[in-house]
């Protein structure tokens, strides 16, 4: 406070705070004021508009983390660092969640505030974040990332599946998430369970490519004891543990037939047996399922039930490659590098050569690969700049210098004659680095075998 200044009494920052609110009000947006440590010390009136009447009130002294996300606004959050760092952010997407009130995509800028000595404002606000509605992206054009339940994007498809989602909040209809490996299906699960009625229930997980199929059954519908060798005790399965929530079928497509007539019991009928028990058992679990394989071809090859296929593909969402969504390469890989650089309690700038070859690279371990690609990165990066030369071999290699997309190709599958599929060069490229070593490969790329070597099918790559 300047000398011979009367403090600044707390009706006075209050008033403040109130008339410029009201500006922003009047703007259609809605004003939260943080303290240094992140809690909210002011909420304009018209945070009520954009949520439910009592809103602002409800949120005061808490911390912003609880209600804009924890990835923006934790301890290691996106948007908390730049603040912290004194940087603005603008027209970054994010939901903002009040308890009581429906989730609401909103778009947010935020600034540290450096008051003056003699401003007659609140002597606690320290960083002002600024809300308005989504929607008005699409009138403003701006091409700020939106994070979505753990989702980062600001391409148009990405976008699209986002406000898929939220279309979906008051049905329970039964989803198949496709899309290759490490595109984040159960990504995009979860976060069509935490949009639902079903968000305060279990979220239940179950890989259908990885458990036996002599123990597939007892894992997704139990077993009563003596049931079979080994089954000292009841169990529940996972049908029984969703009761209420959802169940994340992955990887269905690797379902073995006899189950799959089971599956579809439960879709039509809605109850089940566990193994060993003669009596049905009602299922109130909400299905949502993923895979990588190409269920149309599995149906046609007798490898898949048609009729299950129909009965899971009530709400088909599709999540295309990242080389077909490359303006999302940016954001995603200065996000992933925050949240790898916290593992290692180090802050990194991306340079723009870093930038230029993660674009230019076809990724086809989609976000996984990319992910695994920036930890190599920060573990070999002596300074706070990572630099194209910090990067695995792989994607800096210039066999696959960029090209847009991947190469048309025939109705057999194959390239037309005289074109490259830059996904086939670069997965080339990685099984000649591990001697064609599918272990190795799978793992340098962050995939599974399993989908390597589907993918060396549907390339026809053979050494």
């Amino acid at each position: 406070m300047a000398e011979g200044q009367p403090p600044i009494s707390e009706s006075t920052g209050e008033r403040s705070l109130a008339e410029l609110s009201a500006v922003f009000g009047s703007l259609g947006r809605a004003l939260l004021c943080l303290d240094r440590h992140f809690e909210i010390v002011h909420a304009s009136a018209s945070l009520d508009h954009l949520t439910q009447p009592g809103a602002a009130a409800k949120i005061i002294n808490r911390p912003i983390h609880t209600v804009l996300g924890d990835a923006l606004f934790g301890r290691d959050g996106t948007l908390r660092r730049a603040l912290e760092a004194g940087e603005r952010r603008e027209g970054w997407g994010a939901l903002l969640d009040i308890a009581g009130a429906k989730p609401r995509l909103v778009s947010i800028s935020c600034a540290r505030l450096d008051q003056p000595e003699s401003a007659d404002c609140d002597p606690r606000v320290a960083y002002l974040v600024v809300l308005r509605p989504s929607e008005e992206n699409e009138s403003t054009g701006t091409s700020a990332p939106t994070l979505f339940s753990g989702l980062l994007a600001r391409s148009p498809s990405m976008l699209k599946i986002f406000q898929l989602i939220g279309y979906l909040e008051e049905s329970d209809a039964t989803v198949l998430v496709t899309g290759e490996s490490g595109t984040g299906k159960e990504l995009v699960a979860r976060a069509i369970h935490l949009h639902s009625r079903r968000r305060t229930r279990s979220f239940v997980a179950v890989n259908c490519g990885a458990i036996p199929e002599q123990l597939l059954e007892s894992e997704l519908f139990g077993h009563v004891k003596g049931a079979f060798t080994g089954a000292i005790r009841d169990r529940q399965g996972r049908f029984q543990l969703a009761a209420g929530g959802t169940l994340f079928l992955d990887e269905v497509g690797d379902l073995p037939q006899p189950l799959q007539v089971k599956l579809l019991r439960v879709l039509q009928e809605r109850t089940f047996e566990r193994v060993g028990e003669s009596t049905s058992r009602q299922s109130d679990a909400r299905i949502l399922a993923a895979t990588n394989a190409d269920l149309r071809r599995e149906c046609l090859e007798g490898r898949f039930r048609e009729d299950l296929f129909y009965r899971l593909r009530v709400v088909p969402i599709e999540i295309p490659p990242l080389r077909d969504r490359r303006e999302d390469i940016e954001p995603l890989a200065r996000y992933l590098l925050d949240r790898v650089g916290a593992r290692y309690d180090r802050s990194l700038r991306l340079a723009h050569d870093a930038v230029r070859a993660l674009v230019a690279y076809p990724w086809p371990g989609n976000v996984r690969e990319l992910e695994n690609a920036l930890e190599f990165a920060v573990a070999v990066c002596r300074g706070q700049t990572l630099h194209a030369g910090d990067l695995p071999a792989e994607v800096t290699a210039p066999d696959h210098a960029l090209v847009p997309g991947v190469a048309a190709e025939s109705a057999e599958g194959a390239p037309q004659s005289g074109e490259v599929d830059p996904e086939a060069a670069a997965l080339r490229s990685a099984l000649d680095r591990h001697g064609w070593r599918r272990d190795r490969t799978a793992k340098a790329l962050g995939i599974s075998r399993t989908t390597l070597w589907r993918r060396m099918r549907e390339l026809r790559l053979a050494r």
